[in-house]
């Protein structure tokens, strides 16, 4: 008779022993990549010893110590502009001239206001001459004479106001011509033909010949380390070879509202090379910081927010992060202030492949250092 149980008996053993052959390669294969350790080559730098002291390097233009910026004294329409930017200057030289025509005809009027007063003096004049031969011969009295005596004065004082008058008139009319008072260079043009202008609003600046500086703007953190007297190094974009010894003359005592950096003036030693307009870079050094560590860039990196370095335990050949702090940036280099000592070894490149505890591979010739670190340890 036909049997179900026994005729399926062997396919149950072959599934059977397939299931538990699949379960013993599995864990075998969970059992070698659980053993399989991960080794990564690094490229490594030595924190040698300590570098120089924090240097300040900030940017600025060759400025005249004295800029002068002129402007009309009275108010009017511009209808000459003589000068451009670059042109030099010397005193007495026009530099703009507005619309004398108010003005003019304000001369014109004190002109004629001066001659009336002047009539009114010779009139009064003869009656006072009059009044006296009458009060000498008793033909006139006292008070007679007192009151030609005293209408001459007025009008002799009335003369002398419209003098002043007119000549105020005529300075109103000089005032109408821009000129230098001193030698030097114009810097800008800040108004032109047909601007209505009013009294001191500047018009031209003029860079007075003589000492040049260099101004910077610094920040806060910084401006305790300028003070005036201080010697810095300038060097100029235009010309390498070019460096200059200056001395800080002039802190600013107040920052400014938008930067909060504040301005500090670099006196130079007069140098024909060092013209106005020019960039340079004032470098100082700060004082009062200890000197640095530097390391490459790429040996930096961040974890939880935090600046970081992975420094080799040369031991274990193993890395762990350590929290840094940092002082500047310099070309393709970062100064460290806190967190690396000598002897320190830093990786330099491939940081964001990186784990606490990762075992790493070193360059041929520290692990030779590391193992005669290890023989020196056991003894």
């Amino acid at each position: 008779m036909f049997s179900p149980r026994a005729y399926n008996r062997p396919l149950f053993a072959r599934v059977l022993a397939l299931i538990s052959l699949t379960a013993v390669l599995s864990g075998c294969a969970e059992e070698k990549a659980e053993t399989k350790e991960i080794i990564r080559p690094v490229k490594v730098i030595e924190i040698a010893g300590m570098g120089e002291a924090r240097q300040l390097d900030y940017s600025g233009v060759v400025r005249a110590r004295t800029e002068m910026t002129l402007g009309f004294r009275v108010a009017g329409k511009i209808t000459e502009r003589l000068v451009n930017v670059g042109d030099r200057v010397k005193p007495g030289d026009l530099l703009a001239r507005i619309d004398p025509t108010d003005y003019q005809l304000t001369v014109n009027s004190a002109e004629a206001t001066l001659f009336a007063a002047e009539k009114q003096v010779q009139t009064t004049s003869l009656t006072k001459a009059r009044a006296e031969q009458l009060f000498t011969k008793s033909f006139s009295s006292k008070a007679e004479l007192d009151q030609a005596t005293l209408l001459y004065d007025q009008a002799v004082s009335t003369r002398d106001a419209a003098a002043s008058s007119l000549s105020q008139a005529k300075n109103q009319v000089a005032y109408g011509n821009l000129k230098s008072d001193q030698i030097g260079i114009v810097t800008a043009i800040n108004a032109d033909i047909g601007q209505v202008v009013g009294a001191g609003t500047a018009v031209v600046t003029v860079a007075v010949d003589g000492e040049k500086e260099i101004e910077v703007a610094v920040p806060e953190m910084d401006i305790a380390e300028f003070k005036p007297g201080k010697t810095v190094k300038a060097r100029f974009w235009s010309n390498d070879m070019l460096t200059l010894d200056g001395h800080v003359r002039e802190v600013s005592g107040s920052a400014e509202r938008q930067s909060r950096t504040f301005l500090v003036r670099i006196s130079l030693p007069n140098d024909p090379r060092v013209l106005l307009g020019m960039t340079a870079t004032v470098e100082a050094a700060a004082a009062s910081s200890e000197p640095l560590v530097a390391i490459p860039l790429s040996a930096l990196a961040q974890k939880d927010g935090r600046d970081i370095v992975w420094v080799v335990d040369r031991s274990a050949s193993t890395v762990h992060a350590r929290p840094i702090g940092l002082a500047d940036y310099a070309g393709d280099q970062v100064r460290i202030a806190v967190g690396l000592r000598p002897g320190d070894l830093v990786v330099a490149a491939g940081t964001q492949f990186m784990a606490e505890d990762l075992r790493v591979k070193l360059p041929l010739a520290e692990q030779q250092s590391a193992r005669a670190e290890t023989r020196e340890i056991l003894r």
